[in-house]
């Protein structure tokens, strides 16, 4: 199963119910004002700052129509940044740690390249693969 980690500013749900559909999983940051509602709360895990992992139905008229399947809301926070981070995913078979480590490497991969362009002068790569990025 592919992994599709996108930003906070992503919040196309038509466009992940079809990666869900497509047997895809997700994790996005969720926007503060996305309406939901709580149907069921798991255990959570204090200790690796995870402070709630609940599975949640859309409530918002829109985003019901665009995403009718439940989702996974986990609370994350940070003790480093002392930043609380709210995450969506529609994987419920991974650890809830283990979905905060998938969007922070994507946020160091995305910084890893902002790094390169700034210092190497790139300003767009030949293509995507390995090959491509090292020419």
């Amino acid at each position: 199963m592919a992994t599709l980690r996108v930003n906070r500013g992503y919040v196309d749900f038509e466009r992940l119910f079809t990666l869900h559909r497509t047997r895809r999983f997700f994790v996005i940051r969720a926007k503060s004002n996305i309406k939901y509602r709580r149907r069921y709360s798991h255990p959570g895990d204090e200790s690796g700052g995870v402070r709630c992992d609940r599975t949640i139905a859309l409530s918002g008229v829109k985003s019901v129509r665009d995403c009718p399947q439940p989702l996974r809301r986990i609370r994350y926070h940070d003790v480093q940044t002392s930043k609380t981070f709210n995450f969506l995913t529609n994987n419920f078979a991974i650890p809830a740690r283990t979905v905060v480590d998938l969007y922070r490497y994507r946020r160091q991969v995305e910084l890893f390249f902002t790094w390169i362009k700034q210092r190497l002068r790139i300003k767009s790569f030949f293509g995507t693969s390995e090959n491509a990025v090292k020419s």
